[in-house]
This record gives structure tokens, C-alpha cells and sequence, in this order.
């Protein structure tokens, strides 16, 4: 642990110097420097690297934590590999919402966003709740109800797209793809101010996220209210995944990735396990933008469909592990 941080920032550090230099406007490590300190440096390379490089890369990181932490969560309350907030539909309804705010309310959509976004993903979380009730929550039935929900909130949130004009519309499949094209520290302030408590909660609330790992039976044991619990960390769960579906749309296996990466590095401990799914996660987000950004320059992809090229065959991988 005490040298994987360290490794974890200097990889992010590494990338983050790449994806500040290199772009349709090169910018020399020893301006970047010198751009970053406040030192003299040329106004335009500034201006790039400040207002336009900088916020996107910063958001990218902000995403990339609440996916990751949110994915741990999932996993740990659903005792399932498998599981991650967009399986369970949670990040569907939080898209959702947001789609109905990029279509439908055009010049109050930085305001409303994240607010409705979180809306989303808590009605959905709730709902998952409630259709999965039958005296007490099951892992089994959460998953297999939010599969469900999964797909009905995506073929809503594709219903509701169609009707609005042709200019809404573009940009919402351009969001439902999954981009940090339009940062702006403003975006970045908000996203973060909506992510950091979720985030902070969950590392302290670690312990309980190792007990409810058991089964029911043996959490109750060890003094533990199960359900309780696992609708605390379902509703920190909703609040992160809000704010990061807001902020850049859907990006996908992030929440199933990071955390089986960390879990491998640091074992199953969430008090380690959780900040190393975040600093993965982080690195994950800015690594697929800059080279969704740069493999096919000038045009870029979207961060979300450079996930799934990704994400895809590692879930392929980890079903043909669990075959059995």
C-alpha cells in the first residue's frame, strides 16, 4: 500500500503531463511547467492548457473516483464481480433525468443537472429497493431487478431524445455517449462539490461495507442491520453516480474495472480497497479520453465508447472465469 500510492500518483502525474502537451496544439513540457506555476509563458499555450486542457483532465479524475468507489460499493453490497452501478440501472436513471434536462430545458441545464441527475439515480435506486423487497432484502434479486431497470431507462431515455429538436437531440447522444468534452472549471467546481461527500462517507463508513461481504445471516450476527445499511450505501451509491452521469454521461466499466484491479493489488479490505479503486479509476477516465482524443486526431471519441473497447472484454473475461 505505502508504495502503490506513490506508483498509482506518479502514473497519473505521467499522463496528466501527456494529455496537457499533446492536443491539435502542442505545448512543450518546460511551458507546461511553467504554464502550471504561474510562471511567464506564452498567452495562448496558457489559455489552452488553463481553460480548455486543464478543467477536462481534472474532471476526467473527478468522474473517474465516483465510478470506481461507486462499483466497489455495488459490488460489496451485491456480494457479485459482476455487479456495477450501470448494471444495476442506477446510472440509467440519473441519465434519464439528464436527458430530459439537455432536450427539454435548454439555458437551465448547468443548475439543474446535477440535482436532477441525482433525482434520477435516487427514483431508480429506490425503485430497485422497493421491487427487490420480499421481507428483506436479496443480492440476487437487486441484480436481477436492475437488470431490468437497466434497459427500461435506457429505452426511455432514447424515447424521450427522439422528440426534442434535432440540435437537443445531437447533443444528447453525443452525452449518452459518454464525454468531458465541455469542461469548464464551473462544471468541475459543481461536479466535485457533489462527489467528494459521497466519496469521503464511504471510506469511512468502510467497516461496514467488509461486514455486509457476508451473508445476511453472519452480518446480523456480528450486530450488524443489514438492510439498513445496504440502503445507506445504495443512496451514496445514487448521490456519486449522479453527479458523475451529470458531468460527463454514461461511461461505462469504470465501476466494474477499478475495483477488481485494486482488489487484486490490496485485497478485499474496503479501508484500502476504496481509495486505490478511486486512484485506479481516475487514472482509467483520463487514460481512455486522451487517447480517445488523440489515436484518430483531429477527430476525437467519446470517453464512454473508449471504456466499453476496454471494459468489454474484461467482463467477457470475467464471465468465462465464473462459467462454473
Amino acid at each position: 500500500m505505502t508504495r502503490l500510492v506513490p506508483a498509482l500518483l506518479l502514473a497519473i502525474a505521467a499522463i496528466s503531463a501527456a494529455a496537457l502537451s499533446h492536443g491539435d496544439y502542442p505545448v512543450a513540457l518546460p511551458e507546461l511547467a511553467r504554464i502550471l506555476t504561474g510562471g511567464e509563458a506564452n498567452p495562448q499555450a496558457a489559455l489552452v492548457v488553463m481553460e480548455f486542457r486543464l478543467p477536462r483532465l481534472l474532471l476526467g479524475m473527478v468522474v473517474g473516483v465516483a465510478l470506481a468507489v461507486a462499483g466497489a460499493v455495488t459490488q460489496a453490497i451485491m456480494r457479485n464481480p459482476l455487479a456495477e452501478p450501470g448494471i444495476l440501472g442506477i446510472n440509467s436513471g440519473a441519465a434519464l433525468a439528464a436527458v430530459v434536462v439537455i432536450v427539454h430545458l435548454e439555458g437551465r441545464s448547468l443548475h439543474l443537472l446535477p440535482w436532477l441527475s441525482f433525482l434520477g439515480a435516487l427514483a431508480m435506486t429506490v425503485l430497485l429497493y422497493l421491487l427487490s423487497w420480499r421481507g428483506g432484502t436479496s443480492a440476487m434479486r437487486i441484480v436481477l431487478v436492475g437488470i431490468g431497470l437497466n434497459a427500461l431507462a435506457g429505452a426511455a431515455a432514447t424515447f424521450i431524445s427522439t422528440f426534442g429538436e434535432v440540435a437537443r437531440m445531437q447533443q444528447a447522444m453525443v452525452w449518452l455517449a459518454g464525454s468531458v468534452y465541455d469542461s469548464s472549471w464551473e462544471k468541475l467546481g459543481v461536479t466535485l462539490a457533489w462527489v467528494a461527500p459521497p466519496v469521503a462517507l464511504i471510506w469511512l463508513l468502510s467497516r461496514e461495507l467488509d461486514v455486509l461481504t457476508f451473508d445476511d445471516l453472519a452480518a446480523r450476527g456480528l450486530g450488524q442491520r443489514v438492510d439498513r445499511a445496504r440502503a445507506t450505501m445504495m443512496l451514496l451509491c445514487a448521490l456519486a453516480c449522479g453527479a458523475a452521469v451529470s458531468a460527463a454521461g454514461l461511461v461505462g466499466f469504470i465501476g466494474l474495472v477499478a475495483p477488481h484491479i485494486a482488489r487484486r493489488l490490496v485485497g478485499h479490505a474496503h479501508a484500502r480497497l476504496v481509495p486505490v479503486s478511486a486512484l485506479i479509476g481516475a487514472l482509467l477516465v483520463i487514460c481512455a479520453d486522451f487517447a480517445g482524443r488523440t489515436v484518430i486526431a483531429p477527430a476525437q471519441l467519446p470517453v464512454g465508447l473508449t471504456t466499453a473497447i476496454l471494459g468489454a472484454p474484461f467482463f467477457i473475461y470475467l464471465m468465462w472465469r465464473r462459467r462454473a
